[in-house]
């Protein structure tokens, strides 16, 4: 990760709060609530800069909010039936091939990996066998290290935006913020790569996050008709060429990623309505659960065709599936007890999995700072710590005798398995090598085996526990594509194993059950979701009978975690400066108005309906802003007796990219009047006004046109959402947020001769709880004082 620019501010104005708070102690009469919200140490303002990825980039909000001017009003009301159909019919066959290619690559990152891990192991136990334990170390790390390599430099040279699991920038991207280069044919290209050679490598990660980004890659390239600079022009695309459709289509290509993971297509609908998606309707749900449908079918179809071996060492390993449906669970009070002890566990490991994660993720950025050569040889490092110690560990554990009750072959020197013989003589199995020299699938799938009471010793269990949690907070933030659903699940596994082996003959439950319901609480604990968990760990365990408890588990360990912190997602938004607006404001909000935050802002800026194009191109040059009201002077007010002139009227909100377009497009009027709307469609059309990417300083305009006139008037959004400057900010949070808007305008409560009809407009940057602060640092503290009088 680079330096995210936001964090020297947060500390500057950390000590600019902490000065205001030594004053409002020095002062008690400062803080009365009738004064103190309109006593600001500064001007609400924001950096847009946030890392996408593991980049620094400049950040802008989406266009969620359907634009009415005169052309989009125009080509809706010019859409026959036929058409209509066509754009719902291209709906759900974008659905269906966003499903049908997240399966088709799904399948080919599954085998990739198994096929080089299982040759990668199968040598490691041809040099073992002949007692070059040494050689196999060498080998082992060498390895490794060089499909670690391969990750890294395809993330750091080519593409940043890869590295991590890329779903807290999904979030973000479906709250509302534009996160550059994050959905590219590149960053897609080497995130299938780069997962490849990670989770290979055997690196502490999965490939469950990654899947997710790449579903959302897959879907955001098909809306917009393939790469920035090869896109397919086809007029049915024309459909998809805004923000509010490419929205719907990601929500889609992220549950598909997860249900390729997880082969969990409910699991992945839930995924995407708990965890990602920020806006939601019924139609919606409908194709995102065709896509999961679909993503099923290629890879069960693909799992019958590789168990006849034609897909090399890939077989009934590399998608994860933990079936336990052979396991018969009952239920005996006395096995609440421990239940209600790892969903504890799992709460407070899983907070303070996420708070020393902060740390470490603190520690990276700083060590990345440094350049791209620190971060190859941080991920190099790590990597190389990683083998060393899988490779060397299984050497402390004893070495076991197999037990003819056994369900599968003991032991076995296969690339996978349950009893691996290792180092052991004939007869004998090394069960911490079972759990540490094979893939991170095969691991999970042994720590999770039933029927198998005595296959682990409490010390192995204990190794792989401790091993894991280090391995978890290290590899996570290095420059590779990485998830973090397998770290968690392998942690909670370990303690959930060990808590099951502790009890004993005093509970009726396996242990492998506990394994399950100890990842299931640790990722609770960590990611703090529950509906979505539920209903993936019981497609995954197949097996129903585990819903009441797992149930119970989830919701205990969630509200130990939000006792002490956040979702581990929300730290890394926070982290990364993204500006995600949450679900809940904060309460100290409903004691500042919409007003008070305009005011506290610079004065907005408007244009008139037919504008000079010097005014246009002043106002481009000189501010950073993408919205502009369109006042109009002296028009004749509906209802007027004698059509007296004199009102003023709030035509609507321009875009500034809708201003640039009529720049580039050179619509100047030699006289200052308004056009007729035949003139307006003969010049743009719905999909040049979609186009983002042109800039003020792309567009040359001379001296002499400078002096010419644009009608505005067609161009501009005539319905904007609009709030009275006495609405509280908590209210006008809610409304942005659920409806998806990027700007919002603040008008006067009280009309008159001089008030002007709009006194300000805000952004999600102007939302946030941390610029507020910054504005009005006493607002945290009224509350409090209210309570004490």
């Amino acid at each position: 990760m680079e330096e995210d620019s936001t964090q020297l501010a947060k500390q500057e104005t950390t000590h600019s709060m902490e000065a205001a708070a030594d004053e409002e102690e020095r002062d008690p009469e400062s803080n009365s609530l009738r004064q103190p919200l309109l006593k600001r140490n500064r001007t609400l303002s924001s950096t847009p800069l946030a890392m996408v990825g593991a980049k620094v980039s400049h950040i802008e909000s989406l266009d969620y909010e359907i634009n009415e001017n005169d052309l989009f009003k125009h080509d809706w009301r010019s859409r026959s039936k036929v058409q209509v159909l066509q754009y719902i019919f291209l709906k759900w066959s974008l659905a269906f091939l966003v499903g049908l290619l997240t399966g088709l690559i799904a399948t080919l990152i599954n085998i990739a990996i198994e096929n080089i891990a299982g040759y990668k192991l199968l040598a490691i136990v041809a040099y073992i066998e002949e007692g070059r334990y040494l050689s196999g170390l060498v080998f082992f790390t060498c390895v490794n290290f060089l499909l670690t390599l391969v990750a890294a430099v395809l993330c750091v040279c080519f593409a940043p935006t890869a590295a991590g699991p890329g779903i807290p920038e999904i979030k973000a991207y479906l709250n509302g913020v534009d996160t550059p280069n994050m959905f590219g044919a590149t960053t897609l290209i080497v995130k299938i790569v780069g997962s490849i050679g990670a989770v290979a490598a055997g690196l502490d990660l999965g490939k469950e996050g990654p899947l997710v980004h790449i579903g959302s890659c897959i879907a955001s390239l098909l809306g917009q008709g393939g790469p920035d600079n090869h896109r397919l022009r086809w007029r049915w695309l024309r459909y998809f060429n805004n923000d509010r459709d490419r929205r719907d289509i990601i929500t889609c290509g992220s549950s598909s990623g997860v249900c390729a993971a997880f082969r969990a297509p409910v699991g992945g609908v839930l995924f995407a309505l708990e965890e990602v998606a920020t806006w939601w309707r019924s139609s919606l749900l409908w194709r995102t659960f065709f896509s999961t449908a679909v993503v099923v079918v290629v890879l069960r179809a693909f799992i019958e065709i590789c168990n006849s071996g034609k897909c090399g060492l890939f077989g009934t390993g590399g998608l994860i599936m933990f079936d336990v449906s052979d396991v018969k669970v009952s239920y005996h009070p006395m096995d609440v007890i421990p239940v209600i002890i790892i969903g504890i566990i799992g709460g407070l490991l899983g907070s303070l999995y996420n708070h020393v994660l902060h740390k470490v993720l603190r520690l990276y950025n700083l060590i990345n700072q440094k350049g791209k050569l620190h971060k190859l040889l941080l991920a190099l490092a790590v990597s190389l710590f990683t083998s060393v110690c899988q490779y060397c560990l299984p050497f402390l554990a004893q070495c076991r005798a197999c037990d003819p009750s056994f369900p599968d072959a003991c032991p076995t020197n296969d690339r996978s398995g349950n009893f691996k013989q290792f180092n052991c003589p004939d007869g004998y199995y090394n069960d911490l090598a079972t759990l540490l020299l094979t893939t991170n699938d095969d691991a999970v799938r042994n720590i999770f085996s039933s029927n198998t009471p005595s296959e682990f010793q409490h010390s192995s269990i204990l190794i792989f526990f401790v091993l894991y949690c280090i391995l978890g907070l290290i590899t996570f933030g290095i420059a590779v594509p990485s998830g973090l659903f397998l770290p968690v699940i392998l942690m909670g596994s370990g303690y959930g194993r060990l808590l099951g082996m502790f009890m004993g003959s005093y509970t009726n439950l396996d242990q492998g059950l506990y394994a399950v319901l100890g990842a299931a609480s640790l990722m609770a604990g960590s990611m703090r979701m529950t509906v979505s968990l539920c209903v993936i760990f019981l497609e995954l365990t197949n097996n129903l009978l585990l819903l009441p408890i797992t149930m119970i588990v989830l919701l205990i360990a969630k509200t130990v975690g939000d006792s002490f912190n956040p979702s581990i997602y929300e730290i890394i938004l926070e982290l990364k400066g993204l500006p995600f607006l949450d679900a809940n404001p904060e309460p100290w909000m409903r004691n500042l108005t919409v007003g008070e935050l305009a005011d506290a802002k610079p004065p907005v800026v408007t244009l008139c309906g037919v504008e000079k194009v010097a005014r246009i191109v002043d106002v481009l040059k000189n501010t950073t802003h993408n919205g502009f009201p369109i006042v109009d002077q002296g028009v004749v007010a509906p209802g007027t007796v004698g059509g007296a002139t004199g009102a003023t009227e709030l035509h609507g909100l321009i875009l500034r990219a809708h201003l640039v377009q009529a720049l580039k497009k050179k619509w100047f009027l030699p006289e200052k009047r308004r056009t007729e709307e035949w003139e307006v469609r003969e010049k743009f059309n719905s999909v040049e006004l979609a186009e983002r990417e042109l800039k003020i300083e792309q567009v040359a305009v001379t001296r002499d046109e400078m002096e010419m006139y644009v009608d505005l008037h067609p161009l501009t959004n005539t319905t904007p959402y609009t709030v009275v400057d006495s609405m509280s900010v908590a209210k006008a949070m809610v409304l942005f947020r659920q409806v998806g808007l990027r700007h919002l305008l603040v008008v006067p409560k009280y009309q008159g001769a001089g008030v002007p009809p709009v006194i300000g407009i805000l952004t999600r940057q102007d939302l946030r709880a941390y610029n507020i602060l910054t504005a009005f640092p006493h607002l945290p503290t009224f509350k409090t004082e209210e309570k004490d009088h």
